[in-house]
């Protein structure tokens, strides 16, 4: 299925070959700022007028005249030095959105997606939150636009952190508090190896040789390192699971050991990396990186992130040979990732390799308590103390609702308020969670939009078309019914729109849009009062399905849960 805005660039390519302008692609349509200029408009008459040495005015009239008849447009008009204004006809919009359906853009690609990346024996901690939450929000938008996605969680499982925990373990362990609680027994052993080894540098050399145990495969460590792997993961899959995120595969640093020797004699042969003060780098030539080779093994032979990386691209493009390769990682690792896609370019590996790069987030002190003191507060903490908020907030706003409902309610509501208001902003900018405007009713957030979602559906009960909404919209229609109908059009380009550009704000800014246009539809089209001729009810009612729809894909889209009872 075409999007809209497809569908009307598509007309506008062709009637520029038509008036002459061959070879030249059009610019893509877009939605007016103004609804009384029509619906659609295009701009690139100005591009073409320059191709050709004429005034933009007159290259938008050579469109108009030449535009091809459709019946998706009604009115073809010149705005202003150059402006191409298009108006949709009413009944083929409503055909077109009667079911909301993916464009299927991604169509035979392969995007893998590497995303959340925590470490092996520590919990997960709001450190972790926007790289899972914006990871797997794009990892949805993706398999929506029809896109193969292989969900990679890069895991941090080896090295010398284990060598220390192992001799932790070794000294200073707590069966009872293993049994109980493990991951949290493995972070306490962890923080305590940190401590007690600057203290005396003879548990740091006893660390560095169960390092290299591990590494030569000793059957006793591998099985201890291989039992703090199980403990972790499921305790990540718990935190996951409150989340709806599941990945297709979980690979982390571990998975690539075995390359990274013959990695690296590769490059040396090549001529691609070189020895530099005992170490081996990787040079760069591309413009801003030629002061900034890439370290791949030290003088003493340790390797690092970036080899791991280089080996990990080897095996992504090996195995799923995908179009894009998306690194969802923070702000702090651009000059990394600068490196490493320029090494990986220099090898020869082919690919769009995209750092999907986010500011930091931060709670106000005191918000969120941590379940350990001097730990940052863990993702379960966090979800525990929205589900606790949205509780107090659902419990005010609906008592009549049973306490298991009530409960089941604040779980999807607490989980989509943290979820949400991160996605609503800018991936790229440093936010600082706020808990009131986070649960605001007014707008700005997750719980807006589900009531929103679970007003549209009382409508649907009470129409007797929860289940079954009649298969007819608005075919002619003013104001704010003309106004939901061309929004709910624009899904499908939202999230292509989103998914491209990395960027899950877009969605979740259109999602608030639509659900304030609803406000206006309300006001002025009443669906169920006493009066209202039955044809138009129907056609009200189904439109309401339509919205209600477009609102839970969306959110859906965004990991975000709805609920029929807000």
């Amino acid at each position: 299925m075409s999007t809209v805005a497809a569908h009307l660039t598509a007309l506008v390519q062709q009637a520029a070959e038509r008036a002459g302008f061959e070879g030249v692609t059009v610019d893509g349509c877009v939605p007016t700022k103004d609804a009384s200029l029509g619906d659609y408009q295009s701009n690139t008459a100005f591009r073409l007028a320059k191709s050709k040495g004429m005034k933009p005015r007159d290259a938008a009239e050579a469109l108009r005249a030449n535009f091809p008849e459709d019946p998706a447009v009604t009115g073809v008009e010149v705005a202003g030095p150059g402006f191409l204004n298009l108006s949709v006809d009413d009944a083929w919009l409503a055909a077109a959105v009667r079911t909301v359906a993916s464009p299927g853009v991604g169509a035979g690609k392969t995007v893998v997606i590497d995303y959340s990346s925590p470490n092996i024996a520590k919990r997960m901690h709001i450190g972790h939150l926007r790289s899972t939450i914006i990871g797997n929000a794009l990892d949805r938008m993706h398999r929506w636009l029809g896109y193969r996605v292989i969900a990679d969680n890069h895991v941090g499982d080896w090295g010398t952190p284990f060598g220390k925990l192992i001799v932790a373990w070794q000294e200073w362990r707590d069966e009872a508090a293993y049994a109980e609680d493990p991951v949290g027994e493995l972070q306490r052993l962890y923080q305590l190896a940190d401590e007690k080894m600057e203290a005396d540098p003879s548990l740091l050399e006893r660390a560095r040789a169960e390092t290299v145990k591990l590494q030569q495969r000793d059957p006793e460590t591998l099985a201890l390192w291989q039992r703090f792997v199980d403990a972790s993961m499921a305790e990540f899959d718990v935190v996951y699971g409150r989340l709806g995120i599941r990945f297709d595969e979980v690979l982390g640093e571990s998975a690539y050991q075995d390359r990274l020797d013959p990695l690296v004699a590769e490059l040396l042969e090549r001529g691609i990396a070189v020895e530099s003060q005992g170490a081996i780098v990787v040079p760069l030539e591309e413009k801003g990186l030629t002061d900034h080779p890439l370290l791949i093994q030290k003088a003493d032979g340790a390797k690092l992130y970036g080899t791991t990386d280089l080996a990990t691209i080897e095996h992504r493009l090996a195995t799923w040979a995908p179009t894009r390769v998306l690194y969802v990682v923070d702000t702090r690792q651009q000059l990394h990732f600068r490196c490493v896609f320029a090494a990986a370019r220099k090898m020869g590996s082919s690919g769009d390799f995209v750092h999907v790069w986010f500011g930091m987030l931060k709670f106000p002190g005191g918000a969120v308590a941590s379940s350990r003191k001097g730990v940052t507060a863990n993702l379960l903490d966090v979800l525990d103390t929205a589900a606790e908020r949205a509780y107090a907030v659902i419990t005010e706003k609906s008592p009549e609702l049973p306490e298991e409902e009530r409960r089941a309610v604040a779980e999807v509501v607490g989980t989509a308020t943290i979820k949400y208001f991160d996605l609503s902003q800018n991936p790229q900018s440093d936010i600082t969670f706020d808990w009131d405007r986070a649960l605001a009713h007014d707008g700005g957030s997750a719980v807006y939009l589900q009531y929103a979602y679970a007003r549209l559906h009382s409508i649907l009960r009470a129409g007797g078309a929860a289940e079954a909404p009649p298969d007819v919209l608005p075919a002619h229609t003013e104001g704010p019914e003309k106004a939901l109908l061309r929004l709910v059009a624009r899904l499908p380009e939202v999230v292509q729109s989103a998914a491209e550009t990395c960027k899950p704000n877009l969605l979740a800014e259109y999602l608030e849009t639509v659900a304030r246009a609803v406000g206006p539809f309300y006001e002025h089209c009443p669906v169920l009062k006493d009066g209202v001729a039955p044809e138009v009810r129907a056609a009200r009612l189904s439109l309401v399905s339509v919205v209600a729809n477009t609102l839970e894909v969306g959110l859906g889209l965004l990991g975000i849960g709805v609920v029929p009872r807000l």
